[in-house]
């Protein structure tokens, strides 16, 4: 096998999975690290995680690059996504330093077979009108640093951004920085807690949705929501099939990554969690029909 097979080895295992299928954002496993949470979330049956660079930069400093990807193929995981870097899309005086960081984070992601990575915009400066137009150049300059490395830019709209706040924002910015390795992605909560509305879905284009974080609300008022609410898909009370159904609409396939902050989960045993995650959210699945095979069991 060559190194660009092995490389690719785990990407093209996600690729193969058909429509929508589970993953775990190892956020959701905060305080296990790189190697525990992947034991953990392949001994429950999950195939596919999103990586992140805090657990990532860790297990390499100690271990080594090639040590990661053995153990990504060794669990027979397939990495399908990475947290990125923030400051991409939105003006703003540190720009510089993001870039720099964007590059040593593809040079990772590279090396790791990991060919999307997460892109939030968390501004909260004030904007203008023009700003959106250097947005969209941002944005294209990203994707154009991407491009050698063979990852995708994925710009994340996050609820309380005052530069890209609603999924119609997002469009709007890759659309106009139209680069083929710059692609909006969705998030669940950011949606439900955010200002998007249920007719913004309609404004997706056929497989223009490059990614999915997945997560449900609590009965709260919408007011209350933040990061530290996100609840295990299955448990709330966030329309959640419906969604769905619409991103199936549009032509979404691929990972639903799912990206929890609760101490107890952030701080739990991963395998545990991530057979909860799937109890839990499995059935959503079902009920939406955008997935019908799921790889093991629960015992």
């Amino acid at each position: 096998m060559t190194r660009r097979t092995l490389l690719a080895a785990p990407l093209a295992a996600g690729a193969s999975q058909p429509g929508m299928f589970l993953a775990i954002h190892q956020t959701t496993s905060a305080a296990a690290g790189y190697r525990k949470s992947l034991e953990g979330y392949a001994r429950a049956g999950i195939r596919h995680v999103e990586v992140i660079p805090a657990h990532v930069d860790e297990f390499v400093r100690r271990e080594g690059m090639p040590a990661a990807r053995r153990l990504l193929a060794d669990l027979g995981l397939s990495a399908v996504a990475s947290g990125g870097v923030r400051g991409l899309a939105e003006p703003h005086p540190e720009r510089a330093q993001a870039l720099e960081q964007l590059r040593a984070r593809l040079e990772v992601l590279g090396e790791l077979g990991v060919d999307r990575m997460v892109a939030p915009c968390g501004a909260t400066g004030k904007f203008t009108l023009d700003d959106y137009e250097r947005g969209a150049d941002n944005l294209r300059e990203a994707g154009e640093i991407a491009k050698p490395f063979g990852v995708t830019v994925m710009l994340e709209f996050m609820r309380g951004s005052t530069f890209a706040g609603t999924l119609a924002t997002a469009l709007r910015l890759t659309r106009e920085a139209a680069h083929p390795n710059v692609k909006p992605m969705f998030d669940f909560h950011h949606f439900w807690a955010g200002l998007s509305r249920f007719e913004d879905l309609e404004l997706i284009r056929e497989g223009e949705i490059h990614h999915v974080h997945f997560q449900d609300a609590p009965d709260l008022p919408r007011e209350l929501l933040d990061n530290g609410t996100r609840e295990v898909p299955g448990k709330g009370v966030a329309p959640l099939v419906r969604i769905l159904q619409a991103l199936k609409k549009k032509g979404y396939t691929g990972p639903l990554s799912v990206e929890l902050f609760y101490p107890r989960l952030q701080q739990g045993d991963p395998y545990e969690v991530a057979r909860e995650i799937r109890q839990s959210a499995e059935p959503i699945l079902r009920k939406a029909g955008v997935s019908e095979k799921f790889p093991r069991a629960l015992g």
